[in-house]
């Protein structure tokens, strides 16, 4: 649908570009990421894309990433097969883009800073060493971020962030690099919104201030953490 709807994906280093003050992107345009690490976008995903000629970001969980001492599908996602770095390399080198989505996928606005730090500087590290070069591009677990966790992953050296707001939203030239928005396909997106978006419409478009219900469920969720209930938000 994407192919055939005439959008122009780009890659996010243009976009990122642009929300600092660079060049604006074309018209039309879209960027594509996929969160996590799971096995099956280097089975299935990747092939899709590189047979359409669609270029995408791949944040990855680096604590989930199968190695030699710990087989595929443990850590923090123990139901679900995750890449290897092997494969992770190869993506890199295939034009993927590699970002990061921290060490253990926590929801990082419930964290105390030292372990916010550890996170978000800890999986930029492994995932430079891993590969070899600098990587820029990061996305919150769940989506979930707080003024203070946004100035950390900064204070980390990450150049853009991805976000989920409180809906799925457009990006736009005016948004936040360190908090962009993006549009969640869920499994219940179906085709007619789907193609809703491809033409620009049916979702709000950010930067928007953020709402009372999104703060007042960051304080739910810290009260849960502080009193060792955590909300088990579902990965994402």
């Amino acid at each position: 649908m994407i192919a055939d709807s005439g959008l122009r994906v780009i890659p996010l280093r243009q976009l990122v570009a642009a929300l600092l003050g660079g060049p604006p992107v074309p018209p039309r345009s879209a960027v594509l990421t996929f969160d996590d690490g799971y096995a099956d976008f280097a089975s299935t995903v990747a092939p899709l894309l590189a047979a359409r000629g669609l270029g995408s970001t791949l944040y990855v969980t680096t604590g989930a990433l199968s190695t030699a001492g710990r087989p595929s599908g443990g850590g923090p996602f123990p139901s679900a097969a995750t890449l290897s770095w092997a494969q992770v390399r190869e993506l890199d080198t295939a034009g993927v883009e590699i970002g990061g989505h921290t060490l253990t996928h926590p929801q990082l606005d419930t964290l105390p800073p030292t372990s916010v730090r550890e996170e978000v500087a800890g999986c930029k590290q492994r995932i430079e060493d891993e590969l070899g070069h600098r990587v820029d591009s990061f996305a919150y677990p769940h989506g979930y971020s707080s003024p203070r966790v946004r100035a950390l992953v900064r204070e980390a050296g990450w150049i853009s962030a991805a976000a989920i707001r409180s809906t799925s939203a457009f990006s736009s030239e005016r948004d936040d690099p360190l908090q962009f928005a993006r549009l969640m396909v869920r499994a219940d997106t179906g085709r007619d919104r789907f193609a809703l978006w491809t033409r620009g419409g049916g979702a709000p478009v950010a930067p928007f201030p953020e709402g009372l219900r999104t703060k007042g469920w960051r304080a739910y969720r810290r009260a849960r953490a502080a009193t060792g209930r955590p909300y088990r938000a579902i990965p994402a």
